[in-house]
């Protein structure tokens, strides 16, 4: 799976959390109606993302058979 397959919006089942890879590196996700609640840089290796908030702490996750799956969470792409 290429990097640009990975840009857009990944979404929990319930909608709730809303991930979004931006092309330039970055992401934004969104918790409920918090919009821009985690902030910060992304680096896709494979199949692997790491990630580096803007606050500071890090975090990653993986991408299996076109679903992400992030700390403890499991997110579907968006259709465009």
């Amino acid at each position: 799976m290429e990097k640009d397959q990975h840009i857009g919006v990944w979404v929990t089942r319930d909608g709730y959390i809303r991930h979004e890879f931006l092309p330039n590196g970055r992401y934004d996700e969104a918790r409920g109606n918090k919009k821009s609640a985690y902030t910060g840089f992304y680096t896709i290796r494979g199949k692997h993302v790491e990630y580096l908030d803007d606050t500071g702490f890090t975090a990653d996750g993986d991408f299996r058979d076109g679903v992400f799956y992030h700390a403890g969470m499991v997110l579907y792409k968006e259709s465009a």
